[in-house]
């Protein structure tokens, strides 16, 4: 089986000298590639000078992480992808027990290895953790991760596990998936668009799985902080674009007018805390969705899953009922 790691880069020199050597020493197994986005340090001369044996694919400009790796995978022969983030590091034989799940699961398309915080690695880390999951309402969480409760790594979740969606920060795909859905969606430019994926590729009858036999260590926030309102816009802005394409179609209004409400009430919340420029985010993320609902609306799949949540509000569990830890 063919693996090809791909790596997408945008001004990341730093990143790229500081974790890709682990990479190229541990993937013996793999086509090792950095995507990148039209970088404007020396990250491609480092490159060159540094990895003669990586391969490099240059985008004309800056597409995000969306557009970036649809472009670069259009470029790249491989069975499977893993798509891998910058700033990851990655362990011995991190592949094999991926591999193991695409030889012997041909229903499986995707796989998410655990998550670890690079800066503490005994806790897990935000963007994936041991695998993620939604609510009726879209809001995004995991086991080992509720909003801004992450968990200690104790063995609690080292059960291998269906998922519903897989982070982007280190997310294998069969290459035939990622292509007969065309990948990623361009307009949501970075952040939820591997949960749209995940979404549509369950919707066409496909299985995503967690495997904690293999473990990677993700520094977060390198591209754009926790902090920084524009994340907190594409969050808003592109979830709703996601309901708007998955939902099944007799629940999509109901759910739509609930989570209008819901998000106003986090703007709210923002503005107490004193980070109006959230606030502000949020209901730029709105305008947003109000003025792309027909362009979403048409890329509708003809498949939805009526049964896509575990959990009916996340927001009621974590906020009125105290669950601050993810219960199976």
């Amino acid at each position: 089986m063919k693996i090809a790691v791909v790596i997408l880069n945008w001004n990341g020199v730093e990143l790229l000298k500081k974790f890709l050597p682990s990479v190229v020493h541990y993937s013996p197994e793999a086509t090792i590639y950095v995507a990148d986005n039209a970088s404007t340090d020396d990250s491609v001369s480092f490159l060159k000078a540094n990895f003669p044996d990586v391969h490099i694919v240059v985008n004309q400009h800056n597409y995000g992480f969306a557009r970036g790796y649809n472009e670069a995978l259009q470029h790249i022969q491989a069975d499977i992808y893993a798509l891998v983030n910058s700033d990851i590091e990655v362990t011995e034989n991190w592949l094999q027990p991926i591999i193991s799940n695409f030889n012997n699961e041909p229903q499986t398309a995707i796989v998410q290895p655990k998550i670890l915080d690079y800066k503490n690695k005994k806790k897990f880390e935000y963007a994936g953790a041991g695998g993620g999951f939604i609510d009726k309402y879209g809001y995004p969480y995991c086991r080992g991760r509720i909003f801004e409760t992450i968990e200690e790594d104790k063995g609690q979740y080292d059960d291998e596990t269906s998922i519903f969606w897989a982070s982007g920060a280190c997310f294998f795909i069969r290459s035939s998936v990622y292509h007969e859905l065309k990948g990623f969606d361009d307009d949501f430019f970075a952040h939820q668009e591997e949960i749209d994926l995940c979404w549509r590729v369950i919707n066409h009858q496909h299985t995503i799985k967690y495997n904690p036999n293999t473990t990677v260590y993700h520094v977060g926030g390198a591209t754009l902080d926790q902090s920084n309102p524009k994340k907190t816009y594409l969050n808003f802005r592109n979830s709703l674009f996601m309901l708007v394409k998955n939902l099944p179609k007799k629940s999509l209004l109901p759910i739509l007018f609930t989570r209008l409400i819901l998000d106003g009430i986090a703007g709210l919340k923002f503005i107490s805390q004193g980070k109006s420029t959230h606030c502000w985010a949020i209901l730029k993320a709105h305008f947003s969705f109000y003025l792309s609902f027909s362009s979403n609306y048409k890329k509708r799949s003809r498949f939805q899953t009526p049964h896509y949540y575990k959990v009916k509000s996340i927001v009621y569990q974590y906020y009125l009922n105290n669950g601050k830890v993810f219960v199976n």
